[in-house]
């Protein structure tokens, strides 16, 4: 390399990671991050690509904002509790809590006395003041996990008596048989696909059974011929020698109590007052929390529940536990928010954007997702945009935000429903990059 070489020229490495810019970025992202991107900008800078007084700079603009691999997502798909993209969005209040729990924080102590205290004590508080005919709450880490841990207590070598319409299989291939099966019990099958009475309940019921287990469908309806039995039927079911047998409720998707807005979800108070022992579900779903399994019920069942071995392994962590007391305590969660959206109001923000980028809007109908209330549609609006344009929202350029939107027989459809309205703005300038200068009219307003 001769004295002339223009990549003498390049920064040394030690000289780049001292510089202010990129200390700062070593002090939140971690230095090896750091020092891979000054590498990569050198190489750079070697073969020509760049100045070598432009090193510096192109190491900055390659390194991400945080230091973690998931990217913000603003949700234009119409879908409330997209699963893809981590189910609810918490509220700021439960995002100022799991700031707050980010140090030391007394999970397990008491204050007052200096001794350890009830792990999730404000949490379980909470809890009970929602739902009011439950006993005992407990909180795992998963609706999964809140199933698992009660079949497991309540009837591992025993037998579980469910119907056959309600051994779903979710996401992923995720089975409600194989759950079971994993706890040690038995699955004692009765009725049909489409038809399940009383009496199927009443003759399997036996001296093995160690529970009843009820489940709401998720992700699918079925109608026609059909058949079921509710919960207030099966309160009273016993064993032979006159036990009562625990009925397990699994909801599903997380309701605490009624929504108008969705009249055919059960929710937990109603189901315990029909006469559950236990009801199942999740935190991330509709009640608009942290992925959490939610264990409300009858006060000694629960209490058996939490001591089981297994409610170790399950257990949650302090973040979690923050920003569910929050989501429980606190104001309206953003999943509230979009499903309790007007029509009139999506319209007219929708309108909005696309006056502003010369497009057109459409009616839509938006789903709750995460398997709550399925075949409910959400009336709703969009913009509409080219397919290829979806494709650009998802993989911007830049600083812009990731935009998640959905094509519809061929159509691009940017939904605002679960967008923030003050986000609105970020999602205008995300379109204008996706749709291109020649897509814009010559004068945006």
């Amino acid at each position: 390399m001769s004295q002339t070489d223009p990549r003498r020229a390049v920064p040394r490495t030690d000289t780049l990671l001292a510089s202010p810019p990129l200390a700062a970025a070593a002090q939140r992202l971690g230095r090896p991050w750091v020092r891979a991107a000054v590498t990569a900008a050198q190489d750079r800078a070697r073969r020509g690509e760049i100045a070598p007084d432009e090193v510096a700079e192109a190491a900055l603009r390659a390194l991400p904002a945080r230091a973690s691999s998931l990217s913000s997502v603003l949700n234009a798909t119409g879908v409330v509790v997209h699963t893809n993209l981590g189910r609810a969005p918490l509220s700021d209040a439960a995002v100022d809590a799991v700031v707050d729990a980010a140090g030391y924080v007394d999970v397990e102590l008491d204050l007052d006395t200096g001794l350890r205290g009830r792990r999730g004590a404000g949490v379980l508080a909470a809890l009970g003041e929602a739902v009011p005919s439950a006993g005992g709450a407990l909180v795992v880490n998963n609706g999964a996990a809140a199933l698992l841990l009660a079949t497991t207590t309540l009837a591992a070598g025993r037998e579980v008596v469910v119907s056959r319409g309600e051994l779903v299989e979710i996401g992923d291939g995720f089975r409600l048989p194989d759950l079971i099966a994993s706890t040690g019990a038995r699955l004692r099958e009765v009725g049909t696909t489409n038809r399940t009475h009383l009496r199927d309940y009443t003759d399997a019921v036996g001296p093995e059974t160690g529970c009843v287990l009820k489940v709401h469908p998720s992700n699918f309806r079925v109608d026609g011929f059909v058949s079921s039995v509710g919960v207030e039927s099966l309160r009273d079911l016993r064993r032979p020698d006159g036990s009562h047998v625990p009925l397990v409720a699994d909801i599903g998707s997380g309701l605490l109590a009624p929504d108008p807005a969705l009249p055919d979800e059960p929710d937990a108070s109603t189901v315990l007052r029909a006469g559950a022992t236990i009801v199942t579900a999740s935190g991330d779903k509709l009640l608009g929390g942290p992925q959490a399994g939610l264990i409300l019920g009858d006060a000694d069942v629960v209490e058996r529940l939490r001591r089981h071995p297994l409610a170790r392994a399950l257990r949650v962590d302090k973040l979690t536990l923050a920003a569910l007391e929050a989501t429980v305590r606190g104001p309206a969660t953003p999943v509230h928010d979009a499903l309790h959206a007007s029509a009139d109001s999506l319209r007219a923000r929708a309108e909005r954007l696309a006056v502003a980028l010369g497009r057109e809007v459409v009616a839509v109908s938006g789903r709750v997702g995460g398997g709550g209330a399925p075949g409910v549609p959400l009336p709703g609006w969009a913009v509409e945009i080219p397919v290829a344009a979806v494709e650009r929202l998802r993989r911007p350029a830049g600083r812009l935000p990731v935009v998640l939107a959905r094509v519809d027989d061929g159509q691009g459809l940017v939904d605002v429903r679960c967008i923030p309205p003050s986000r609105d703005g970020d999602l205008r300038k995300a379109l204008e990059a996706a749709l291109g200068g020649d897509e814009l009219p010559s004068q945006t307003p």
